[in-house]
């Protein structure tokens, strides 16, 4: 699935990213790697997201999130 349709409160785990070469790179610095855990803390409109990534906030747009392919975390929820 992707990103942009996950669901507010539950984790997910990065399986693949299809941005351009920088984007793809600098969120790759910031932590976004394959099998990556991403808890979603809210959601603004369609698409936007507000993750937790290591522990860190981001906000992602549509723009993003839609080329983000992510699985469901086993546990499904956390936090």
């Amino acid at each position: 699935m992707k990103l942009c349709d996950a669901e507010k409160g539950r984790e997910y785990i990065v399986e693949d990213i299809r941005l351009p070469f920088e984007m793809q790179r600098r969120l790759e610095a910031l932590g976004m790697t394959d099998r990556a855990p991403v808890f979603v803390i809210n959601r603004k409109g369609k698409g936007v997201l507000i993750i937790k990534l290591r522990g860190t906030r981001f906000a992602l747009g549509y723009n993003m999130t839609k080329n983000i392919e992510v699985s469901e975390a086993e546990n499904g929820q956390k936090q």
